[in-house]
């Protein structure tokens, strides 16, 4: 735990962001729950970032890295330890790979829309597919984010990683361990940055495909209220986690003011006052029923983290 004062001002001195001690992570999660959180930091270089996490693991304190808050649920109880967001560290370049491709490189903390209206504007093709998406490039490869056919190992060229000593490696396409939803590296590394390679194409025909996306979104996702985007994974064997959800007849399920969406099964949402606990509740509903009547296991795509309330 960071609760002593020496420390707090120590590592308020070695970064040039803002930190924030005992901070409501609710304000820092896209479904709005979450008790406060030790501190959040906001590096803006990858320097200071490794003297963060190199002074963290000196004194013990556990930390974890973020973007937007999405895909992620803090408990009631808030989270002991240091969260950093990296969405200070978000710049984006291009750089031309002969006729045909173009490498974009961003940091962790640049948010995918930023990236799809990016490759719109200059006609690159290869991340439509991301086209509200409401995460950051951090968040979007460690979990291998994907939709409609499409995933982030299918584009990805080199990912940058924080490795344990505080040094940041480059690490080819080849070199990492890409499965359903997951990017598997070791406890304690954080995603500092990635290279996307894009095709050359054509903005009317990149612009069309991104509005069909959206309007896909729209139509069957419930982006009126806070939301933490899927749940759970799809399981093995071609049936969606939503479906499981309807055809269980949990849509519609409320604890407190977080409600399984009768939109999208695989969606829970905050109707205003939510917590953490009535989510987690309604979480553990649905394994449970599902797991009794289909006999599948379901695995939550979403992290949770924290302590009860």
């Amino acid at each position: 735990m960071l609760i002593d004062t020496t420390l707090r001002q120590k590592l308020r001195d070695m970064v040039s962001g803002k930190v924030l001690f005992d901070e409501p992570m609710s304000r820092h999660t896209s479904i709005g729950v979450g008790g406060n959180a030790d501190a959040v930091i906001w590096p803006e270089r990858s320097e200071e970032l490794s003297r963060i996490v190199n002074f963290l693991r000196q004194f013990q304190v556990p930390f974890i890295p973020i973007g937007n808050g999405t895909n992620l649920i803090v408990k009631d109880g808030g989270y002991k330890g240091a969260v950093i967001s990296m969405l200070r560290m978000s710049g984006i370049s291009l750089a031309e790979r002969g006729s045909e491709q173009v490498l974009l490189h961003a940091g962790a903390g640049a948010t995918l829309s930023e990236i799809v209206l990016l490759s719109e504007k200059r006609s690159l093709s290869g991340m439509e597919f991301c086209a509200g998406i409401p995460g950051s490039v951090g968040g979007a490869v460690r979990m291998n984010a994907g939709a409609y056919g499409n995933e982030i190992k299918d584009v990805v060229e080199t990912v940058e990683l924080m490795i344990v000593s505080g040094e940041i490696q480059e690490s080819g396409k080849d070199d990492l361990k890409f499965t359903y939803r997951n990017l598997d590296i070791p406890e304690g590394t954080v995603i500092v940055g990635a290279s996307f390679s894009l095709r050359k194409g054509f903005e009317e025909q990149i612009h069309t495909r991104i509005n069909e996306i959206l309007g896909k979104r729209k139509n069957k996702h419930p982006l009126e209220y806070r939301n933490a985007g899927s749940i759970f994974k799809n399981p093995n064997g071609g049936i969606p986690a939503g479906r499981l959800i309807d055809e269980s007849g949990l849509k519609g399920v409320q604890i407190g003011e977080a409600k399984i969406s009768e939109k999208h099964g695989n969606f829970i949402v905050n109707l205003g006052n939510a917590k953490a606990s009535d989510i987690i509740a309604l979480i553990d509903m649905i394994k449970t029923k599902v797991r009794r009547e289909r006999g599948i296991a379901l695995e939550t795509e979403v992290m949770i983290v924290g302590e009860d309330g």
